[in-house]
């Protein structure tokens, strides 16, 4: 039986429900708060398990504490998922239905695309094709900024791509309408990564890292064939994006 929920729990659960998701090390700053401040035994290395005692008692929501990896640079997150909603209609409260549509096809020209980014234009060209009702150019300027401000999208230098909190949240969403977008080494949703040319499998730029790493002959987990790309260094600790020049092949992670 789940342990009862204490104040420590609570004011972290307000937190999480206030801002949807944190990066990892933010999280374990808020568990050692909540216990220090309401006097509850703080262990450095528990808190898995005080989100997991949370998430017992989320269950009869059907929400859940998940932790997920932001793609670029491999930092933990951890995010509040409403598991009962899949689709983007768990939107619908934020965005009006020709929102929700603009929403819906800037991911698909994201998850469509070969670096899992699309341009400002591509998107801007969206407006007349949008339902119920076009929107002017203008508009959509505007509420891509909200998309950005509410940590569904992610920009930089007029290139946008699904935030974290995206990927975690619609993560459902995704794999159903496009099965094959799995990591081939953590199995989880790959919109950003290098591809084997042989076979398609999928990797993550950190996981492309790790499992590379120290290799003079590196191939495919999948197919055993030479890997061509650059091994990403994805050391950083901020979150950002791959500069929108770069080529599948040869895409290069910079230091900041």
């Amino acid at each position: 039986m789940a342990e009862a929920l204490n104040e420590s729990h609570r004011r972290f659960l307000q937190t999480m429900m206030s801002q949807g998701i944190l990066e990892g090390s933010m999280m374990r700053k808020l568990h050692k708060h909540c216990c220090e401040t309401y006097k509850v035994d703080y262990r450095h290395d528990q808190l898995d398990e005080f989100i997991k005692n949370i998430n017992t008692h989320l269950q009869p929501l059907f929400m859940q504490i998940r932790k997920g990896m932001n793609e670029d640079n491999g930092q933990q997150h951890y995010a509040l998922i409403n598991l009962a909603e899949t689709e983007i209609t768990r939107m619908a409260f934020d965005y009006t239905e020709t929102e929700l549509e603009l929403f819906k096809k800037t991911m698909d020209l994201v998850l469509e695309s070969e670096n899992g980014m699309v341009s400002s234009t591509d998107v801007l060209n969206l407006a007349d094709q949008l339902q119920p009702k076009k929107m002017k150019k203008k508009e959509v300027e505007q509420v891509l900024l909200r998309f950005v401000q509410d940590k569904w999208l992610c920009e930089k230098d007029g290139e946008y791509i699904l935030s974290t909190r995206c990927i975690m949240e619609l993560e459902q969403y995704i794999r159903n309408m496009y099965p094959e977008k799995d990591c081939n080494i953590c199995h989880s949703i790959t919109i950003q990564g290098q591809t084997c040319e042989v076979c398609g499998a999928k990797i993550h730029f950190p996981c492309a890292a790790k499992y590379f790493r120290g290799l003079d002959d590196p191939c495919c987990p999948k197919c055993k064939q030479f890997w061509p790309h650059e091994i990403p260094d994805v050391s950083r600790t901020e979150q950002s994006m791959p500069p929108p020049s770069s080529t599948p092949k040869m895409r290069r992670r910079y230091h900041e």
